[in-house]
């Protein structure tokens, strides 16, 4: 099925080799194209007209290659965009949450790219717009709003923004009284600010030249942001940090952590002038984060060997660990995930079995319910609130068949009320579709959860092509819930498949510890096992899996590019990073030394070397067949750096013993997610499709 005769013949960019060494630990590697990685690239996130041109003169070669060999599908893509668009409701509207005399929310007009940001009174009526996306990126071939928070007191609004795809966030402050902006604009931030009590000021994360969040600082209004003060600065680069707020308004929490070990500094947001005070000191796989519960802080930890955590109090007044008392003990195989505290209630959201649950305790008695679903695989999400006295919480569920529903639920009474159901516009019958859950034998005897869609009519004979989705990093779960998307490829015949594997957290916290550093290639080798699953149970065979993986995902994807070639029809890999040896040597990149904990830090150990030598992507292109393989990124993106496909794809195409072609697509105008737009980001999920179905042999369908 697959092969050069379903693209043209053309010749692909020809990639300048440059060899450059590099030696540690003994080793000296040769890498030919480092010289496409800029060297100022700094200032290249800032401004990309700072690109070196001979780096870019190759980028548009790289573009206008996979141009002409996907020009055969541009009015595939076409129809592949209107039926994603069609799914979605074009002026669709959140439920606005309720906070004192407003509820808040946000929509879409018809046709709008950005989201609008609106208020209405308490209980409903005409809706306020406060922020309309649409009209602040006019003009702007990037656009992406951060964070939006309006004060305590209603009167302003705190909004971060960012135009080049780089992750530096502008935070500007806006009068809702007269919809102006204040003098007030700090740039270089995380993309949020958190008030302080009185609202006449504000906490913000900076980022410095390297694109870490270095410091808290606190500004107050009306003043240059050049004299903020300093409130906390993170001088260990291995350490992200970001600020927030409780829900009462009366602390202020700075979260510091790396992939194991996480800190925490407080101060009452009533005091933006004293000094945070230390909850615990970091200590090396110590985990805990702290939740708002009036007169005490909830605790979720993973402290005396509580692997998959555990729930504890602490006083507010002094909440040091020598005061930490336990509330909801360990349960091995139970993760919980995340914890709400209220007044009379404290929520938790765990997964227990591969699925998620919602659990509410009675603070009062100590009493616990869980809110119970039915489906075989589903999806949940513990929405959250800006009120801490009430017995209403929010929640939304969907599977991969059911369009997400939103339900306020009161933890008292125990009443479920619907208040929106996904609106699917060009038509949506879940009868038509069938959802499985299957486990796939690893290597090793694990088993990995494979959540899958397919049209009820799709012959389940193995002529079915499948697209494979994994990713297996960080501890992420990628929820069974719905994908409209996705129903574009179902309803041409394919089997649309999730990849539960190893560094995630679906099968708890030992999951994702098994996916990690020295046993990194359980991630790939369960990934392979899912596919060789499929194909064994019927709902495909190996040469039409076209396997798809974005970011760490992608790293996923140029593994087991290299280690399975032969198990898939092609390959798509999204903002991969594959590269991993060499950004994990260089300390000067944004992500590089937090992420030690994840993958290993080769630059002091011997062991970390080997290990991730052993698997990184480009150091192991070797001499052999490739499927046909797409590779997509952005050139500001600060988390995997356009370099690391771009010289992946050279080595593919110098290296490789076949005549699929290895395709490279840029946007030159984005970083890590993509285009910002709602709609323009379909443009880029209906290019990968189409990829996917010209290699299943199905363009014309």
């Amino acid at each position: 099925m697959t092969g050069p005769g379903i693209f043209s013949d053309i010749e692909s960019p020809l990639t300048e080799e440059r060899p450059q060494t590099d030696s540690h630990h003994g080793i000296t590697r040769v890498d030919e194209f480092s010289w496409l990685r800029a060297q100022n690239w700094q200032d290249v996130f800032r401004d990309p007209a700072q690109l070196d041109p001979a780096i870019r003169s190759h980028l548009e070669a790289e573009n206008a290659y996979q141009s002409a060999l996907m020009a055969d599908t541009v009015e595939l893509q076409k129809r592949l965009f209107q039926e994603m668009k069609g799914r979605i409701k074009e002026d669709d509207s959140s439920v606005p949450l309720k906070d004192g005399p407003f509820a808040y929310g946000s929509s879409f007009k018809k046709g709008g790219e950005q989201p609008r940001f609106f208020r209405t009174p308490r209980n409903g009526g005409a809706e306020e717009i406060i922020l309309d996306g649409d009209a602040e990126a006019e003009g702007k071939a990037y656009f992406r709003i951060g964070s939006v928070d309006h004060s305590s007191d209603h009167k302003r609004l705190i909004w971060a923004f960012d135009d080049k795809g780089s992750e530096f966030y502008t935070l500007n402050v806006r009068d809702l009284a007269n919809g102006k902006e204040l003098a007030d604009v700090v740039p270089d931030t995380g993309g949020a600010g958190v008030w302080n009590a009185t609202d006449d000021g504000f906490f913000y994360t900076r980022l410095d030249q390297n694109h870490r969040p270095s410091k808290i600082l606190f500004h107050k209004l009306g003043t240059d942001h050049a004299v903020d003060r300093l409130v906390y600065e993170e001088t260990d680069p291995g350490f992200f940090m970001n600020v927030g707020g409780a829900r009462r308004n009366d602390w202020i929490f700075i979260g510091i952590n790396d992939h194991e070990t996480s800190e925490y500094r407080l101060l009452k947001a009533s005091e933006p002038l004293a000094e945070p005070k230390l909850v615990e000191p970091r200590s090396p796989g110590l985990q805990y984060d702290l939740e708002e519960g009036g007169d005490i802080f909830f605790i979720l930890t993973n402290a005396d060997g509580a692997k998959d955590f555990k729930i504890m109090t602490a006083p507010a007044d002094d909440p040091r660990r020598v005061n930490w008392k336990e509330l909801v003990p360990h349960e091995p195989g139970r993760l919980i995930l995340s914890i709400l505290g209220f007044k009379d209630h404290l929520v938790r959201l765990e997964r227990k079995d591969g699925l998620p649950r919602i659990v509410i305790r009675d603070r009062a008695t100590g009493e616990e319910h869980l809110i119970s679903f039915a489906e075989e695989a589903f999806s949940l999400g513990l929405g959250g609130s800006y009120e801490y006295d009430t017995d209403t919480i929010r929640f939304s569920y969907s599977s991969m068949t059911t369009p997400s529903q939103l339900f306020d639920y009161n933890m008292r009474t125990r009443e479920r009320v619907l208040l929106k159901t996904q609106e699917v516009p060009s038509g949506h019958d879940p009868e038509d579709y069938v959802t499985r859950r299957l486990m796939a034998p690893s290597h090793d005897g694990e088993l990995v959860p494979i959540s899958l869609i397919h049209h009820r009519d799709t012959p389940l004979d193995g002529s079915a092509p499948c697209l494979l989705y994994g990713y297996g990093s960080y501890g992420i779960t990628i929820p069974a819930g719905i994908n409209t998307n996705c129903l574009s490829l179902v309803d041409r015949g394919f089997v649309y498949a999730l990849a539960h594997i190893r560094g995630g957290k679906d099968k708890g916290y030992a999951w994702y510890d098994d996916g990690k550093r020295q046993k990194k290639t359980n991630t790939f080798l369960d990934f392979i096992a899912a596919a060789h699953h499929l194909v064994a149970e019927r709902y495909t065979s190996h040469d039409r899996i076209i396997a798809q993986g974005g970011s760490a995902g992608g790293m996923l994807m140029g593994a087991i590019a290299n280690m399975a070639p032969e198990a898939f029809g092609g390959i798509i890999a999204e903002v991969p990073f594959v590269d991993v040896l060499t950004t994990m040597l260089d300390d000067t990149l944004p992500l590089t030394p937090p992420e030690w904990p994840e993958w290993g830090n080769p630059i002091a150990s011997e062991e970390d070397y080997k290990t991730i030598a052993a698997y990184s992507p480009y150091d192991n292109v070797g001499a052999r067949a490739y499927p046909p393989i797409l590779a997509v990124a952005g050139l500001t993106d600060p988390r995997v750096t356009y370099w690391e496909p771009a010289k992946w794809v050279a080595r593919l195409r110098k290296l490789k013993k076949d005549r699929n072609p290895v395709l490279f697509k840029i946007n030159m105008d984005a970083g890590h997610a993509g285009a910002s737009g709602r709609f323009s980001r379909l443009e880029e999920i209906a290019y990968t499709y189409a990829f996917a179905l010209k290699v299943a042999g199905k363009a014309g369908a």
